[in-house]
This record gives C-alpha cells, sequence and structure tokens, in this order.
C-alpha cells in the first residue's frame, strides 16, 4: 500500500462506508459488534491514526496541551510534569513539553508556534522578564491559561508555594536546634520566587535578633551547589547551617562536605526545598521542605480541566504550603565548623 492510511482505506479494507469508520472510531451511532470489530481490525491492520487536528477542527475542542517550563533538567519539574501527565492523559489530552532555559525571546517562539498549532490550553512557567506582550497574546486568542510558581498577572489561573512561609519554617527549625551563623545557598536571579524565599529566611533572622544573614549565589543544580558551598566556608568559616534554594543546591553542598570529611547534620546542617525523590534517598537522607511535585502537577492539570470546562470561571490562585521534613542532615552545631 503506497500513502499514509485514512478513514478511505480504512473503510475499504473493512468493506463498509468512510461514516461507518468514523462512527466506529469515534464510538458514536448504532454500528453491529461484529461490525465494529471489522473495522478495528482493519485500522489496525492498516496502522491508522486519527487525525485529532481535523477532529479538533470539525468539533471545536483541542485535546492537546502544551506545559511550557523553565528548565526542564531540574528534577522537581519532571516529577511536577510527572502529575499533570497522568492527570491529563487519563481525560483523554496529549502533553507537549516545551523548555524555554528561562529566555523570554526563546519563549515567545514557543508560545507563538503552540497558538499556531491551536493547543487546548497551556500550563506555563513564565521565563525571567517576560514582556506584557506575551501575557496579552495568550489573553487575545482566549487559551486557557495556569501560571505555575511564578505568579506574575492578576488576569491567569496560578499555581504556586508559600516561598516565604517554608524558607522560614526552615531558618526556625535551625534556630531551634541552636545554630545563629545560618547562610542562604542558591538561586542566581532574584525571581518571584527566590526573592520571596530569601525573605522568608531573613524574617526569620531578624525575629530571632540574628541580623540579615548571608546570601550566597549558586546555579540550581548539584556540581554548582558543591562548589558554591565550598567557597561560601571559606569566605564565612563561621556559619554551621545552610537554607538552601531547592534540594538539588542542597545534595551538591551535602556532597561539599563529605568531600571535605565533614558529615551533613553534625559540621554543618543543610535543609532543602521541593523533597525531589532524591532527597530521601540520599547519604544521608535530606531535610528539606516538602511540596510534592506529583501532587502538584495534578492540582495544576485539574484547575486547567477546570478552565476549560467553565471558561467564564472566577480566576483562581491556589498556593500550597510546604512541610517541613526532618531527616539526618540537620542537627546541632558542632565546634568543628571550618571546611579544610
Amino acid at each position: 500500500m503506497s500513502g499514509k492510511p485514512t478513514l478511505g482505506t480504512v473503510a475499504k479494507e473493512a468493506g463498509v462506508s468512510i461514516p461507518t469508520v468514523s462512527q466506529v472510531l469515534r464510538g458514536t451511532g448504532r454500528i453491529s459488534e461484529k461490525t465494529r470489530d471489522r473495522v478495528l481490525k482493519a485500522a489496525k491492520t492498516l496502522h491508522y491514526v486519527p487525525d485529532q487536528r481535523a477532529a479538533a477542527m470539525r468539533s471545536g475542542e483541542n485535546r492537546e496541551i502544551g506545559f511550557v517550563i523553565n528548565q526542564l533538567s531540574n528534577p522537581f519539574n519532571a516529577e511536577v510534569i510527572s502529575g499533570v501527565v497522568d492527570l491529563l492523559e487519563a481525560e483523554g489530552y496529549l502533553v507537549s513539553i516545551l523548555d524555554t532555559r528561562d529566555d523570554a525571546d526563546r519563549q515567545t517562539r514557543h508560545l507563538e508556534a503552540f497558538i499556531r498549532h491551536g493547543r487546548g490550553g497551556l500550563i506555563w512557567v513564565p521565563a525571567l522578564a517576560t514582556p506584557d506582550e506575551t501575557f496579552n497574546l495568550l489573553a487575545a486568542h482566549r487559551i486557557p491559561t495556569v501560571t505555575f510558581l511564578r505568579n506574575v498577572r492578576a488576569d491567569f489561573d496560578h499555581v504556586g508555594i508559600r516561598n516565604a512561609e517554608a524558607t522560614a519554617t526552615a531558618t526556625r527549625h535551625l534556630l531551634e536546634l541552636g545554630h545563629r551563623k545560618i547562610a542562604y545557598l542558591g538561586g542566581t536571579e532574584m525571581t518571584l520566587v527566590r526573592r520571596d524565599r530569601i525573605a522568608g529566611y531573613q524574617k526569620a533572622l531578624s525575629d530571632s535578633d540574628m541580623g540579615a544573614g548571608v546570601i550566597w549565589d549558586s546555579e540550581d543544580n548539584k556540581l554548582a551547589g558543591l562548589e558554591a558551598l565550598l567557597s561560601l566556608r571559606r569566605t564565612h568559616p563561621e556559619i554551621t547551617a545552610v537554607v538552601c534554594n531547592g534540594d538539588m543546591v542542597a545534595l551538591g553542598a551535602c556532597l561539599a562536605l563529605q568531600r571535605a570529611g565533614q558529615t551533613p547534620g553534625k559540621e554543618v546542617s543543610v535543609t532543602g526545598f521541593d523533597n525531589i525523590q532524591d532527597a530521601a534517598v540520599a547519604t544521608p537522607p535530606l531535610t528539606t521542605m516538602a511540596v510534592s511535585p506529583h501532587k502538584l502537577g495534578r492540582k495544576l492539570a485539574q484547575i486547567l480541566l477546570d478552565r476549560i470546562r467553565d471558561p467564564d470561571m472566577p480566576v483562581t490562585v491556589s498556593e500550597v504550603s510546604a512541610e517541613l521534613i526532618i531527616r539526618d542532615t540537620t542537627g546541632a552545631p558542632s565546634k568543628n565548623q571550618s571546611v579544610s
């Protein structure tokens, strides 16, 4: 057979009309089981796959969803995506993942392509320095949209985390253990998320008359966290604990201590943020602020489905609290405070 399979070739193979094939594949019409089985067998034999874009044009409904993320390589994002995909695929949607790498120009290209292909909804972490024109573009095309993590416009549904509350909790945990020299480690840009996390850390210190603390930049990955912790302690050997911007930075910080012959939770305490799967199985297991990324992804997907089903419902903003999970990387401060 030459050319790709079509409704016509399936109909010919099954010995029925094209409308009958269409009804069978859509699960509609009063078709006998014998005819239905014959059509499905023919479709399978010919490797026929329905053209969903054409179906969407006929029905006015598109079953493709875009998830535009800022850093696909981050395990936290991967677990969120898993939650989104699990729920949306169960509802009959296909999810496409696009990685902007926090580049506003790259993001614009992705979103314009998204609009051209007429996808049915969008979950979106806005890139840094996203211009108003981008938000206006999505609003003009009335695309059901849920922003994630960065709540930068009040006219879109949003799912986020109570970041300041979470880092304040982590910092108070360290203060209650007896730490007085606590640094904040991680992040490089003053994004909305990082700004709020630093604010929570600083408020907890201020409430205990500990000053403003030390803010130390690091890319959000293990290698950068390792190098940043070593440089932080060379500059500030008095530091006995660090509140990290994310679990990957925290895991890197723990590796730095181990390479220096020290034990996280003894010489220096480390807290993470996210509770990715690696946090629980690390050696030693990581104390962290847990937000259950898979569940967070399912929440994102459900809010998007609600918006698709009721385009005129009021805009919703949903922020989840993080839970302190105490494991082995935090403990009372040790007299031995320096990395060799």
